[in-house]
């Protein structure tokens, strides 16, 4: 990802309504998938837990006609795509240490 204008952020609204803002780190395809990486936007005067800001991988899905993302809720897929995403790193030269995030709700 380049980083000559800035990072950037998406809002995302659960299937609560709640509204998240997270910070879109990268995209892969693996498998036919699109899989996106993200860190959540920490608030200024928040503190930052390890558990709750760590990467999150969420995949493209289409749901009658409309592409939506959606968790990963198999172990073996999250952690391979998150593999995938740390070799894509490591070549681009831009690493990033990542612990993977318990997934939106």
């Amino acid at each position: 990802m380049s980083e000559e204008y800035g990072p950037n952020f998406v809002t995302l609204t659960d299937e609560e309504g709640n509204d998240i803002e997270l910070e879109y780190i990268d995209a892969l395809e693996h498998n036919g998938t699109t899989y996106m990486a993200f860190f959540p936007v920490v608030e200024e005067g928040e503190e930052e837990n390890e558990d709750e800001y760590g990467l999150i991988i969420l995949k493209s899905e289409t749901v009658d006609g409309e592409e939506m993302l959606a968790n990963v809720v198999d172990e073996d897929e999250i952690n391979e795509v998150y593999d995938l995403f740390m070799e894509q790193m490591m070549v681009s030269g831009s690493m990033y240490f990542w612990s993977l995030s318990t997934p939106m709700a």
